[in-house]
């Protein structure tokens, strides 16, 4: 894995909203006294779920938070994938490269993130899109898929995830899911087994 680090350009500070500050206080206090370093990953989500990313005065708040040395957070925040140390964009897709999901397509997905949105890690100038090829997200039976934000979209062709990418940018929520037809992971083509139980 690449050393990850910090964006070069940063914002002056970072600060909770107060609804997120109520929610970190409240999750600080289910760690005991001499524990509240247990919360930095929820912290470093909460954060960055306000922001879109993990910045270094955020950092820096939530160390001050939980009584730990700023590089403690810091070790923390660049060694889980799942933060991310730049701004991405409104939808950032992240693809999955893992041999399932190459062997089934990944390759055209990608070029189609290459096309539509530029190199991993760029965001579009409309700020709407950026992409990441990432490890296994787990759905591999109905591979190749993509995670969207929070949502999977999986057995993807290039021009099923090119409409998901338009529905996106048009303000619309594409169906998350398998994009053909089949309930989650049941095989391709329907039942292969115990077809006439009940006959």
């Amino acid at each position: 894995m690449a050393v990850r680090r910090l964006a070069e350009k940063q914002p002056k500070s970072f600060a909770f909203s107060n609804e997120n500050l109520a929610w970190a206080e409240r999750e600080i206090k289910k760690y005991p006294e001499g524990r509240q370093a247990s919360a930095v990953i929820p912290l470093l989500w909460k954060a960055q779920e306000q922001e879109g990313w993990v910045t270094e005065p955020a950092i820096r708040v939530i160390a001050d938070m939980l009584g730990m040395a700023h590089i403690r957070v810091l070790e923390v925040a660049t060694f889980y994938t799942m933060f991310n140390l730049e701004p991405v964009g409104k939808y950032l897709i992240q693809l999955c490269g893992t041999t399932p999901c190459m062997l089934r397509g990944a390759e055209e997905l990608k070029k189609v993130c290459r096309r539509r949105i530029g190199e991993q890690e760029q965001v579009t100038k409309d700020g709407k899109f950026s992409w990441r090829e990432v490890e296994c997200l787990g759905a591999c039976v109905n591979a190749p898929m993509v995670q969207i934000n929070y949502d999977y979209y999986e057995d993807l062709t290039p021009e099923s995830f090119e409409k998901i990418l338009d529905a996106l940018a048009a303000g619309k929520e594409p169906k998350p899911g398998p994009q053909i037809d089949r309930q989650f992971s049941a095989p391709v083509g329907g039942p292969t087994t115990l077809k006439t139980v009940g006959k």
